[in-house]
């Protein structure tokens, strides 16, 4: 799973899983890019065999419906499509 790195401010563990067609899941890269906050994120759709499974099966380990955006904090905490407020909120 090819998994790319925004570096910036620690807020812990920060995954984002989105398409690379998706309005929404740009929406939430570019506010997290505008916050300064380090996190991780994986096109899902350009993942391919295994790899796509993989990434699918990590999706639905949080977010049963499989939609996206997905955003995933500290492997606890997810927040699905683009809410800001609550982004904002749970980054801190």
């Amino acid at each position: 799973m090819k998994i790319i790195r925004v570096l910036g401010k620690d807020r812990g563990k920060v995954v984002l899983y989105a398409l690379s067609t998706c309005a929404w899941c740009k929406k939430v890269k570019d506010l997290l890019d505008r916050l300064g906050i380090g996190y991780s994120y994986v096109y899902v759709d350009l993942e391919k065999g295994q790899s796509r499974e993989e990434a699918v099966g990590q999706v639905k380990r949080f977010n049963p419906a499989c939609s996206f955006p997905t955003l995933v904090m500290d492997d606890d905490r997810c927040i699905v499509g683009y809410r800001e407020k609550e982004i904002m909120e749970a980054i801190g």
